[in-house]
């Protein structure tokens, strides 16, 4: 499970320096806990195949990523083009969002049958959304509808909804509680999932 260790990755100076250590230390916790979320998911949709992907961060020459995610897809060759599952970590938070990044294929589609769900009535409100997977900035469950919409009116517009968990809360202490906390999350966010993927 992450560690305190984890979150002091992100004041690392040096895109390389960075990396090793995300490399060594967090990528591995990626891999531990994407693997019992993947076995979730195998297990409710047993009709799908799902692969497992880490960012690598290949494309970035200068600056240090500010946060690090791995990701859960049916594509075997990545993940942005399609509603896919996603594990990542900031500098003060970890996350679980269903995420649609990138402008995927489907965006349009999805945006629509977004906007037409009544997903405040589905999640508990301790779920929060982004609107900008490079931004560590979240708003509530009520921003839904409204990013929803934005979502299928501006090409370059991001959706993910999810839940996060605090550094303070990676103490060592609270671990296994913290883990089934996720796989609630991925329960609670899959008849979502399960209607984008229809689309």
């Amino acid at each position: 499970m992450f560690t305190q260790k984890s979150f002091e990755i992100f004041s690392i100076d040096g895109l390389e320096a960075r990396m090793a250590e995300i490399r060594s230390e967090i990528q591995p916790v990626f891999s531990e806990i994407g693997q019992k979320l993947l076995t979730k998911l195998s297990a409710k949709i047993s009709n799908q195949e799902f692969y497992f992907h880490i960012a690598q961060h290949r494309r970035r020459t200068a600056n240090a990523p500010e946060n690090t995610w791995s990701a859960i897809s049916t594509k075997a060759r990545g993940y942005k083009m399609e509603a896919h599952f996603q594990l990542g970590i900031w500098e003060d938070y970890v996350f679980i969002y269903l995420s649609m990044i990138d402008q995927p294929k489907k965006q349009k589609e999805y945006a629509e049958l977004l906007t037409n769900l009544s997903v405040e009535k589905m999640l508990t409100e301790d779920f929060i959304i982004s609107k900008d997977h490079t931004k560590a900035e979240v708003f509530p469950l009520s921003a839904f509808s409204e990013a929803a919409e934005r979502l299928g009116k501006v090409k370059k517009s991001e959706l993910e909804i999810g839940r996060l968990w605090s550094k303070e809360r990676f103490d060592g202490k609270e671990d296994s509680k913290i883990l089934a906390e996720m796989l609630e999350t991925i329960d609670q966010l899959l008849p979502i999932y399960q209607k984008l993927m229809e689309v």
